[in-house]
C-alpha cells in the first residue's frame, strides 16, 4: 500500500479494497486474456456502484457510453486516446482503467518536447554496453516494450506534446505489435492483452500535430467539459475531499456555498458569459479547469488549517482564484477586474466578502 508518508498513491493502491471486493464479485465471470478483472466490473470500477459490501466510489462523472466504449477499445487490436480540455479527466480516468484492467497504471510515458524514441521504444545502459557489448543485461526496456511483454497497458500522456519524429515511432508498434532490436538480432513480439492508452490536450493543437496515419491507429474519444453546473460541483467535491485527505489537512471541507461561488466563477469565466446567458464575459489566457478548481479549493483548506482557524474563509479562496485566473499580469488583470466589477459586484450581499476580498488583491 506504500508508507504513510507517500505523497501519491497510484490507483491500485488507493482504491485497493475496493478493487479486491470486485475481484470477489467477480470471481465466476469470464475474463478476456491478461485482464484481472471482466468488462463490466472494469466499468463498475470507474462509474461506481457496489461489489459485495464494498461501495465502489464514481472516478469518473460523465457519460457512461463514452466509458463503455473506452473498455471495449482495449478489448481489441485498436489504442485508445482520450482528447480534451485541460481538467476533463483525461489522466484520470487513463489512469483508473489501467489501475483495473491490469492492476498497474505506473508504466507511463510523459510526453514533453524532450521526449525521445528510446523512450518509446528502448535504451541502453552504456557502462554495461562498453563492458560487454550488445546483450540483455545492457537493454534499459521503455514502459511500453515491457508492457508489449506483459500483455499489460502502457499510458502516454499528452503525445501531441512529442515531436512528429517521436509519435511517428508509434505506428509500426501499433500496427505490427512487434519491436525491432537490431543490435541483438532480435525482436519483441506484443503478447494479447497490450495496449496503449494515450491522452492528448485539445489546447495544444498546432504544437505537434497527430499524423493521419497515428490517428487510424487509435479509436478517439473526446471527453467533454462536465455537462451542468451541479455535476462539476460534485466532481469538485469529491476530488477535493480525496486529495485533502491524502495530504491530512487539518481543516473543513469548504462549505456548498464556497464550491458554488468558485466553479460559478470558472465556468463563466471559460464559457465567456454568465450561466444566464444574460452577459458577455472575456475570458481569461489561461484555461480554468475543473481541475485548477479542485487545486484551487485543496490550497485553501491547506490555508484555512496552516493559518487559519480550519474553515476555509473567501479571503482563502480570493487568494487562489487571484492566482488561477491572472496568469498573463497585464491582460488577465484586467479581464478578471471587469468581472469583479460587472458580474461578482452586482450579485448582491452573498457574493459582499468574496468580491471585496478579490477586489483588495487585484488592485
Amino acid at each position: 500500500m506504500g508508507n504513510e508518508n507517500t505523497l501519491r498513491l497510484p490507483a491500485e493502491k488507493l482504491y485497493a479494497h475496493e478493487i479486491e471486493a470486485l475481484l470477489s464479485d467477480d470471481a465466476k465471470e469470464e475474463k478476456p486474456f491478461g485482464w484481472q478483472l471482466s468488462p463490466r466490473a472494469v466499468l463498475k470500477f470507474i462509474v461506481g456502484g457496489r461489489a459485495g459490501k464494498t461501495d465502489i466510489v464514481p472516478k469518473y462523472l460523465g457519460h457512461n457510453r463514452l466509458v463503455e466504449i473506452a473498455i471495449a477499445t482495449l478489448l481489441t487490436d485498436r489504442a485508445l486516446l482520450l482528447i480534451g480540455e485541460p481538467g476533463t479527466a483525461k489522466s484520470w480516468l487513463s489512469e483508473n482503467l489501467a489501475a483495473a484492467v491490469c492492476g498497474n497504471s505506473n508504466r507511463v510515458i510523459q510526453g514533453t518536447a524532450g521526449t525521445s524514441e528510446e523512450h518509446i521504444r528502448y535504451s541502453w545502459n552504456y557502462a554495461l554496453l562498453l563492458a560487454n557489448g550488445p546483450c540483455r543485461e545492457a537493454l534499459i526496456k521503455s514502459p511500453i516494450l515491457i508492457c508489449m511483454e506483459n500483455g499489460t497497458i502502457a499510458r502516454f500522456e499528452e503525445i501531441s506534446r512529442c515531436s512528429s519524429e517521436v509519435q511517428d515511432a508509434l505506428i509500426s508498434i501499433l500496427s505490427e505489435k512487434y519491436v525491432s532490436i537490431p543490435e541483438l538480432a532480435a525482436e519483441t513480439e506484443a503478447i494479447r492483452g497490450f495496449s496503449i492508452i494515450a491522452t492528448a490536450n485539445t489546447r495544444d493543437r498546432g504544437v505537434n500535430d497527430m499524423s493521419a496515419a497515428l490517428k487510424r491507429r487509435f479509436n478517439i474519444i473526446v471527453l467533454p467539459t462536465p455537462a451542468d453546473l451541479e455535476t462539476e460541483i460534485d466532481i469538485v467535491r469529491r476530488r477535493v475531499k480525496e486529495i485533502s485527505a491524502s495530504y491530512s489537512i487539518k481543516a473543513h471541507t469548504p462549505s456548498e456555498d464556497s464550491l458554488y461561488k468558485v466553479v460559478t466563477i470558472f465556468r463563466e469565466l471559460r464559457l465567456g458569459a454568465t450561466l444566464d446567458k444574460s452577459q458577455k464575459i472575456k475570458p481569461p489566457s489561461g484555461v480554468v479547469s475543473t481541475a485548477e478548481a479542485i487545486s484551487l479549493l485543496t490550497g485553501g483548506m491547506a490555508l484555512a488549517a496552516s493559518f487559519g482557524n480550519g474553515e476555509v474563509r473567501d479571503s482563502d479562496l480570493a487568494a487562489g482564484l487571484q492566482g488561477a485566473i491572472v496568469k498573463e499580469e497585464d491582460k488577465d488583470k484586467l479581464v478578471w477586474k471587469e468581472y469583479l466589477e460587472n458580474v461578482m459586484k452586482k450579485r448582491g450581499s452573498e457574493w459582499r466578502k468574496l468580491y471585496n476580498a478579490c477586489q483588495e488583491l487585484n488592485s
